[in-house]
């Protein structure tokens, strides 16, 4: 084959452009494009390879193949050397096909003339659209020119058919982004919603794939880069980011926005006919594949910078965006890749519902999320490629499902759902002023978790009885620079003001593992969640911890304050960290500074060395809180952000209450005030075993407090806890099924009985 030329791809593109432009169907029109590819490349044999779903290719057109074999042969991811190009998003090509390793011969296709093979991915910001194959009888490799040139087509078909121009009657492909789609992801906040996607970055539709005009293309390439060379200056002069390694991975940001050989590649990308946001798409595509492979972690991590950047290019090209002037809807679930804290607090609680591809339990968007009740699903992969703005969806928060374009018979299911609960939660409200007390008299202490101003009003609300946890971190991690002590003594001035008088403990900044502060140096930890956080990071950052205390005191105004430190492994970093407390006291009472009218400080028992603390420990501690969340994945070695192993290990298992049991036991011995802080905590069934096992406080989000209550008034803690003594006397694992039964047929007599379903939540 001679060697191709710039003009001649050029008047392959021109040609693939009629053919859009084309009127007819979907089906005729891929015919048509394999005929223009063979004819153009010079090839006996031109393929197009389509993903039927995620594991299964088809044959959709070809030319030189039997036509009898189209939508007949199918092959699974991996499968052949087509389905190894698709699996591993690079190109094969071979001389000589049928010994080619992974070679599969598939005799209704009439393929075993043919020697040579080349198959490219046609693929769209990584994601798998289908294999553009070229055949010849010639036992020849393709040349380089060869293979950029079927690049360039691959790139031009995945836009075409982003498009929907293989769609219609004997189509090739139905319709995309019109069909019911079930993304199963993971539970980060529970909560059901109903509402219309609202995507956080809209996905850029190319229309102009193939260029007109290459000169005209280049210039608006060359103005568009200007135009991000010059936003991404000025975001970095704005961050005024001081620190060298921060400083260095922003310098490197921009490197890439300068880089001379990114813009050559575009510019001759163009020069072969693409249009320039064809060029920019391609560019990243290729540099996507490059870097996913890499085997070091940090050019791994340079793929999301080339990412945003190719985005923002693209914005500007296009015009589209979030700048295009479309109204959010009126009931929006948000939809993204992934989102900080600053950006979805930016949004509030206009928010229905969120749903997100990347993300983990403890992020700071799931932080953020719980404190705005807002159900958030994680890991729904791709959800981003298929949705659109406007789109219907509905998001179920406790099962990590998300329906988008959802059939009548699931909206009808998923209402009635919503209904239930709303039902219930008007029970709930009935409830709001009346106390926690079980049938044998026991008074249960509720109380809810916040972190934010807005959560506030749900205090009188939902009934709590203070707020047994206010995180402190977010006005950290929603800031570029630290805060001022004066703006956190006001906040915290407010949060007391709001709490009219209920009780409110404050914990220290908890950060490190999965909360990062975006203007300070995050260490390499192979394990971070075990590694510098929380009152680690407060007794080596000391100005920042006493900086913080200051505002708790001077917020105080002569009112009580209760301060809680995090992640206490040992008895030393709890009393170095209450003399910090001490002495910013005794500082604030030589400056002639109001201070607290009473000062109680506890800790956060969430690793399991504290439960066999020495006694003085919980005689020098005010108060004691249970973080059940970190306590759990300790005690199991079960990373809660790793849903293979998480969810193996139940909350109710003999050994971990055995655990709690002691550390109940051990505060009892000493007079010391102990809860129980965490997610399990909001579930009736454990909330109930945890009462009857001794603890007489627990601290929950805020909707959880009506179901709690509802279930501990009804119930006999004697009882339950004979049920539970019982399980352990048998050897059994986990309580759970002993105790669902004996609840089942203790409240089937009970006029209330349809609040089982709030009681025994369906299994995630």
């Amino acid at each position: 084959m001679p060697q191709r030329t710039d003009s001649e791809s050029r008047k392959l593109l021109q040609r693939l452009r009629d053919a859009l432009a084309d009127k007819s169907e979907g089906q005729e029109r891929l015919d048509h494009i394999t005929s223009i590819i063979a004819d153009s490349m010079q090839t006996e044999v031109c393929s197009i390879y389509l993903f039927r779903d995620a594991e299964t290719l088809e044959l959709c057109a070809t030319e030189g193949l039997n036509p009898a074999a189209v939508h007949q042969t199918r092959m699974r991811l991996g499968e052949g050397l087509v389905g190894r190009v698709a699996r591993l998003g690079r190109n094969i090509n071979a001389a000589n096909a049928p010994a080619t390793r992974g070679f599969r011969y598939m005799p209704e296709t009439g393929e075993e003339k043919y020697s040579s093979f080349l198959g490219v991915p046609i693929q769209r910001l990584g994601e798998r659209l289908g294999v553009l194959v070229v055949q010849s009888r010639e036992a020849r490799g393709f040349t380089d020119d060869e293979v950029y040139a079927l690049e360039v087509v691959a790139m031009v078909l995945a836009e075409m058919t982003e498009l929907g121009a293989f769609v219609g009657e004997g189509a090739a492909l139905s319709a995309r982004h019109q069909h019911p789609v079930l993304f199963r992801g993971t539970v980060a906040q529970e909560g059901t919603a109903e509402g219309r996607v609202w995507l956080h970055e809209p996905r850029v539709v190319v229309t102009n794939p193939v260029a007109e005009d290459t000169e005209a293309e280049k210039v608006r390439l060359t103005e568009a880069i200007a135009t991000l060379r010059v936003s991404v200056d000025d975001m970095l002069d704005v961050a005024r980011i001081t620190d060298k390694d921060q400083r260095e991975v922003l310098e490197t940001y921009r490197m890439f926005a300068h880089s001379r050989g990114w813009l050559k590649r575009m510019r001759e990308d163009i020069d072969r006919g693409l249009s320039a946001e064809a060029a920019v798409e391609k560019e990243q595509s290729t540099a996507r594949t490059r870097l996913q492979s890499a085997p070091d972690a940090y050019f791994r991590e340079r793929m999301h910078d080339l990412d945003d950047l190719s985005r923002r290019l693209l914005r500007i090209l296009t015009g589209q965006g979030r700048e295009t002037g479309a109204d959010m809807p009126p009931d929006p679930i948000l939809v993204a890749r992934n989102i900080g804290p600053g950006e979805l607090l930016d949004y509030g609680r206009s928010l229905k519902g969120i749903v997100l591809e990347q993300g983990a339990v403890g992020s700071h968007a799931a932080v953020v999320a719980r404190a705005l009740a807002i159900p958030l699903v994680i890991h729904a992969e791709n959800i981003t490629a298929e949705a659109l703005n406007g789109d219907h969806v509905m998001v179920d928060g406790e099962q990590g499902n998300v329906h988008l374009r959802p059939e009548d018979n699931i909206v009808a299911a998923f209402r009635d759902k919503i209904a239930m609960q709303a039902k219930a939660q008007e029970r709930y409200a009935d409830l709001r002023d009346k106390p926690a007390s079980t049938l044998c008299g026991t008074t249960i202490q509720l109380t809810m978790n916040a972190g934010l101003m807005a959560d506030l009003p749900s205090l009188d609300g939902s009934g709590a009885e203070g707020v047994g946890l206010f995180r402190t971190e977010l006005q950290f991690l929603a800031n570029r620079s630290v805060p001022r002590r004066g703006d956190l003594a006001r906040l915290y001035a407010r949060v007391m003001d709001a709490a009219h008088g209920k009780p409110v403990v404050f914990r220290t900044l908890d950060i490190g593992s999965d909360k990062v502060l975006p203007y300070m140096k995050r260490p390499e930890e192979p394990n971070p969640a075990l590694g510098w956080r929380a009152i680690r990071v407060g007794l080596d950052k000391r100005g920042v911890m006493r900086m913080q205390l200051q505002a708790l005191i001077r917020a105080t105004q002569n009112r009580p304050l209760a301060v809680m430190f995090p992640f206490i492994a040992q008895l030393d970093e709890f009393r170095d960290a209450r003399a910090m407390v001490d002495d910013e006291i005794e500082r604030e009472r030589r400056l002639g500074h109001d201070l607290p009218s009473q000062v109680r400080i506890g800790a956060m028992v969430e690793t399991p060395s504290m439960a066999f603390a020495p006694r003085s420990f919980f005689e020098e501690a005010d108060f004691v809180s249970i973080g059940g969340n970190d306590l759990k994945q300790f005690f199991f070695a079960a990373d809660r952000e790793n849903e293979r192993v998480r969810r193996r290990y139940d909350t109710l298992n003999v050994s971990f209450l055995n655990l709690l049991a002691m550390i109940v036991d051990r505060c009892a011995e000493t007079g010391t005030p102990v809860s129980f802080c965490g997610e399990d905590a909001g579930r009736p069934v454990e909330a109930l075993c945890m009462a009857a096992i001794g603890l007489r406080a627990l601290s929950m989000r805020p909707a959880s407090i009506g179901p709690v209550k509802h279930l501990l008034r009804r119930i006999d803690l004697g009882a339950a806890r004979q049920v539970i003594d019982r399980a352990r006397q048998e050897g059994r694992q986990s309580v759970r099924a002993p105790v669902e039964s004996w609840l089942a047929e203790a409240l089937a007599a009970d006029t209330a009985a349809p609040a089982l379903a709030g009681v025994f939540p369906p299994e995630g």
